[in-house]
């Protein structure tokens, strides 16, 4: 390196890819029924099923252990394409599409889902569709690809409890290498909001922040982070003002 060359500090993103095993899932009032549901899909009507729920709910890691458990074949909408619709849907198969929200606003998405539809029917095989929104509000322009949509079986993850978002936070720590005292995710529980979307944005904002600062998560930082990405106001109570930015809680 030559003497007078700027000094460039390298960031490694040691992020583990994200646990997805039945395992590995957090059992909770919030996705229960999705669960009964989705572990009897010989009950689906015409063997379809829509899983909705909000962004971090938990509907991929649904999607993938269902998969594996029944040997399905996963996708996500913005890829799906007419003709890889005869490879996916085999005979008595399984295929999951996630994010079939975005149907209506990638190239060529609708009318392989609707060619999807139709192979699954006629092949008997299963078909999981995962979206954020109920299908009203997918922006689709196929009246027949629409009607189906509408018309298809649905399963909901609802809002999370404390609990809940106390064990997401825990596992999206745990996901990153992260260790963070008990304290601090009691905190986290008590002033965000109960939305895992945000949750997941959090972590991965506070784990850049830790790995930029070489200091480990402190309660100080969640706070500044948590207004930061809810654009409200500060939400540091007075105890933080005391404790300072070495309170590793």
């Amino acid at each position: 390196m030559n003497a007078g060359a700027p000094h460039r500090q390298l960031t490694l993103d040691l992020t583990t890819p994200p646990a997805e095993a039945r395992a590995d899932f957090l059992p909770a009032p919030a996705n229960q029924d999705a669960l009964r549901v989705l572990d009897h899909p010989h009950l689906w009507p015409g063997g379809r099923m829509l899983l909705i729920g909000p962004e971090g709910a938990g509907k991929s890691h649904m999607a993938a252990f269902w998969a594996a458990e029944n040997g399905a074949r996963r996708i996500g909408c913005a890829a799906l394409r007419t003709d890889a619709a005869d490879t996916l849907a085999v005979e008595r198969g399984a295929v999951v599409v996630e994010d079939a929200d975005h149907a209506g606003h990638a190239a060529g998405a609708e009318e392989a889902l609707f060619h999807l539809w139709n192979l699954c029917g006629a092949r008997e095989c299963l078909l999981l569709l995962t979206a954020r929104l109920v299908p009203r509000d997918w922006g689709l322009s196929l009246p027949d690809l629409q009607s189906r949509m509408d018309a298809m079986p649905q399963v909901r993850l609802g809002p999370p409890d404390e609990a809940l978002l106390a064990a997401v936070l825990v596992k999206l720590f745990a996901d990153r290498q992260l260790q963070v005292a008990a304290p601090l995710i009691d905190w986290l529980v008590l002033h965000m909001d109960r939305d895992l979307g945000l949750a997941r944005r959090l972590v991965a904002a506070m784990d850049r922040a830790a790995m930029a600062q070489k200091t480990p998560p402190t309660r100080r930082l969640a706070s500044d982070l948590l207004d930061k990405l809810t654009g409200r106001g500060a939400s540091m109570d007075p105890d933080d003002q005391s404790r300072g930015t070495d309170d590793p809680s």
